[in-house]
């Protein structure tokens, strides 16, 4: 899963690049090497805490690149779709530490939040040890890992899928029921607005077209009179027409004895006429548009009153007053059949509230069976890691009244290290190394469900003996078959059980001026060198190499 880890100006790291290769690598080397480091500059890559004190002296920021080869179908894939961000199938974590403690994050170099890092982070790498964000002794991650181990994700998810159902159903019941509620106290006010705004019925413009018309009619009424007067002067008694008309026809007559006289002044007369003509008529047209009804003007003016009267009555504008018409005849509608409505709502919400309660009770069961399974399981992995008399046990409390997506169960590992002793919550009971090694036990039994694919282990093996160590170099072996596995390990145990083993060194650079850390892998001979260093110490004798040499043959038997 992950192939390539590369650091550029961390503490002691001025540019390193590590290939991992798939199993359990192991990483080894004298006190004070850099492994800390080391882990440290990866937790920056996963969206750890970033720390300024991480850049190398002198250098204005440190750099930590993480790349992945990630199947389509991982969670990890769907949060860079969620997030927006592209997926190439490989995914290159990247996080620039800067020497005045500001980080910068990104993905496939695509600047990202920390947060969204953290979340990707954390869906690839799990880090266990001095370095662990305590995920699996996090109470409020147990839950997920007993459905992951019984398989039950589809029951949960189908339950979520009912508790939203359930939701949506009580949610519609309870603002129906408000509504009736506030409906009822109002209802004597409600019946008697809906009535008035009915007969009234205002329409939306009404307003402005009825002010319009009366606007024009009052206006017609000022220049009615003037207008009757022009009239009167081209088409009345006194009208030029006539004699205009007479004038023509005289000259009509002498038109054959003095054309080029007579006739200009015919056609100048002709048309005069002709336009007073047309302007009888425009006069006409403007009289009959002037002309309006008193009583249709009064009925104006009444309906403008009765609109703006309700305006003030109701705090509306004159053009709301249609839809507060409708939002108060709706109003009544649910006073008079909101009984029927609330009925049918109160029935769906208890079909809601029996059909998820039912699949809550169902799945309860289901992981209160698993929880027996996996208590045997990881109970089964305790005695080699010298804890024979300790018990591991997962506890399942049940209150159908505190239901939730999840289901009505609230899980937690416990353990009891002791016969005779009170059993208690896994991080509260169990002392260090006791805790690392009942971690390995679940993480051995939960390997291929409701784990990341990269596991990162830090010296779980400190401050036990030659047997457990062997112990816990088997399941970490066991453990690589499923997901890739890295451990930091001072046990020789541990180391001769790995598929690639590299060596955290601390060289000297500059004449001594300045240290640098660096990391190797192993071939077969200075394998054998590293671990029989580890058996003996400083001094590398015969024994040692004899005895590293068994430990290698063992571990590949």
């Amino acid at each position: 899963m992950l192939a390539r880890l590369s650091i550029r100006d961390i503490v002691l790291i001025e540019r390193l690049d590590i290939e991992f290769s798939r199993g359990l690598a192991v990483l080894t080397g004298e006190t004070g090497a850099g492994k800390s480091i080391l882990l440290d500059a990866f937790a920056l890559a996963l969206g750890g805490r970033g720390d300024a004190g991480l850049v190398r002296h002198g250098a204005e920021q440190g750099q930590v690149t993480a790349t992945f080869d990630v199947p389509k179908n991982h969670p990890a894939a769907k949060l860079l779709a969620d997030n927006g961000l592209d997926d190439t199938g490989e995914m290159i974590l990247r996080r620039v530490q800067l020497a005045d403690g500001r980080t910068r994050a990104f993905i496939n170099d695509q600047a990202i939040s920390v947060q969204t890092l953290k979340a990707v982070g954390s869906a690839l790498v799990e880090i266990h040890g001095q370095h662990d964000e305590r995920a699996l002794v996090d109470a409020s991650t147990h839950r997920q890992l007993l459905d992951a181990f019984a398989g039950l994700e589809k029951d949960v998810a189908a339950l979520e899928s009912l508790w939203e159902a359930r939701r949506s159903a009580n949610t519609a019941l309870e603002q129906h029921r408000a509504g009736m509620e506030r409906a009822a106290r109002e209802a004597d006010y409600l019946r008697h607005a809906s009535q008035e705004l009915k007969t009234l019925a205002p329409k939306e413009g009404e307003e402005t077209e009825l002010a319009s018309r009366r606007t024009t009619m009052m206006q017609g009424e000022k220049i009615a009179t003037d207008l009757r007067e022009a009239q009167e002067t081209i088409s009345g008694s006194h009208s030029p027409v006539a004699a205009l008309s007479a004038a023509v026809r005289r000259l009509e007559r002498r038109a054959a004895s003095s054309p080029a006289l007579v006739e200009p002044a015919v056609k100048a007369i002709d048309s005069a006429i002709n336009a007073l003509e047309e302007a009888d008529q425009h006069l006409n047209a403007a009289l009959a548009a002037a002309d309006f009804d008193p009583a249709e003007l009064e009925r104006i003016e009444e309906r403008l009153f009765a609109l703006r009267a309700a305006s003030r009555k109701y705090a509306t504008p004159v053009d709301g007053l249609a839809a507060l018409a409708s939002k108060y005849a709706a109003d009544v509608a649910l006073v008079d059949a909101g009984a029927d409505q609330l009925k049918k709502l109160e029935a769906a919400a208890a079909e809601a509230d029996k059909r998820y309660g039912a699949a809550a009770t169902k799945l309860s069961a289901a992981r209160t069976k698993s929880a027996e399974k996996l208590n045997k399981a990881v109970n089964a992995e305790l005695a080699p890691l010298k804890l024979e008399r300790a018990k591991f046990m997962t506890q399942v409390e049940t209150d159908a009244a505190s239901p939730g997506p999840e289901g009505i169960d609230r899980v937690e590992f416990w353990v009891q290290t002791n016969p005779g002793t009170k059993p208690g919550p896994l991080m509260k009971v169990a002392s260090g190394g006791e805790l690392s090694r009942f971690l390995l036990a679940l993480k051995v039994v939960l390997s291929d469900r409701g784990s990341a694919p990269t596991l990162v282990f830090d010296e779980i093996d400190t401050g036990v003996g030659g047997a457990v160590a062997d112990a816990i170099g088997a399941r970490l072996s066991r453990l690589a078959g499923k997901v890739q596995v890295m451990a930091v390990t001072h046990a020789p145990q541990v180391a001769a059980r790995a598929s690639q083993h590299l060596l955290i060194s601390k060289d000297a650079l500059d004449k001594g001026k300045r240290v640098a850390t660096r990391v190797n892998a192993l071939a077969a001979d200075h394998r054998r060198e590293e671990i029989a260093r580890m058996l003996a110490g400083a001094e590398i004798t015969a024994e040692a190499r004899a005895a590293a040499e068994r430990l290698l043959r063992a571990a590949t038997a």
